[in-house]
């Protein structure tokens, strides 16, 4: 097994970072970014089921704004050359409490978010 270059690892929390930055921020651009365009979400909100393309997720943050309290706290789980899985932890994302579990691929040299599941916690 090859070792991962520590480069990928602050890429891989870079990416993670404007996640948690694309939260905070008005509008989805900054959130989009982290992104890969074809990404998906998966997860219950209450007794729905949303498993969508990523922009459900743009829309939905567009409709509720900024996540300006959110309190979260990340942690890479893995690596292996050109897949990692990124566990968030995320309160007062407008309300909600989450736990992301984002799946993200290098490509061209870039690591995106390619998926998203996550758990919405009950208040």
């Amino acid at each position: 097994m090859q070792a991962v270059d520590l480069s990928d690892y602050q890429a891989i929390a870079e990416t993670a970072q404007r996640y948690l930055d694309g939260a905070r921020a008005t509008g989805a651009e900054k959130l989009r970014s982290a992104f890969d365009p074809r990404a998906q979400i998966f997860g219950h909100l209450g007794e729905h089921l949303l498993a969508d393309p990523i922009e459900a997720l743009f829309q939905w943050h567009d409709e509720n704004g900024p996540a300006s309290e959110v309190v979260a706290q990340f942690s890479i789980l893995d690596v292996t050359e050109t897949i990692a899985v990124v566990r968030v932890e995320a309160d007062n994302w407008t309300g909600h409490r989450f736990t992301d579990y984002l799946s993200l691929l290098k490509q061209g040299g870039q690591w995106t978010i390619v998926n998203k599941v996550f758990h919405a916690h009950q208040p």
